[in-house]
């Protein structure tokens, strides 16, 4: 018995939806091992209360938490990007270090972005 998961049979309509909710939990499950999202998660209801604690108007709790979904999305692919990378380059290479350093920075850019927009909404 082998234990290489088996290819999942393709899909449409209804199941198809419900197959691709599936997946999308059993993404969640593997990014939530990461200590970066849960640092993030964390990271995002704080500045939430902090947006509610300044009186921050619905429509702009609104706006950091798309920009928290944005961030979320991205380290989603930066994780994935990581797993591919670690498969593809199990010892040290270059390739594997830019690539790893890329998806760090684009995190970044997204977390600077999250920062940047609590600090325009809570001192404008």
């Amino acid at each position: 018995m082998s234990d290489t998961p088996k290819k999942p049979e393709r899909t449409s309509g209804i199941s198809h939806f419900f197959a691709a909710l599936q997946y999308s939990q059993a993404g969640i499950r593997r990014l939530w091992r990461e200590s970066a999202f849960r640092q993030e998660v964390a990271g995002g209801a704080l500045a939430l209360a902090v947006l509610i604690g300044f009186g921050a108007s619905v429509g702009q709790v609104i706006g950091f938490c798309v920009l928290w979904l944005v961030l979320a999305a991205v380290e989603a692919l930066n994780t994935a990007l990581e797993e591919l990378v670690d498969h593809l380059s199990p010892e040290w290479s270059a390739f594997a270090r830019d690539a790893k350093d890329l998806g760090s920075l684009a995190v970044a850019f997204v977390i600077g972005a999250n920062t940047l927009y609590v600090l325009w909404v809570i001192l404008i």
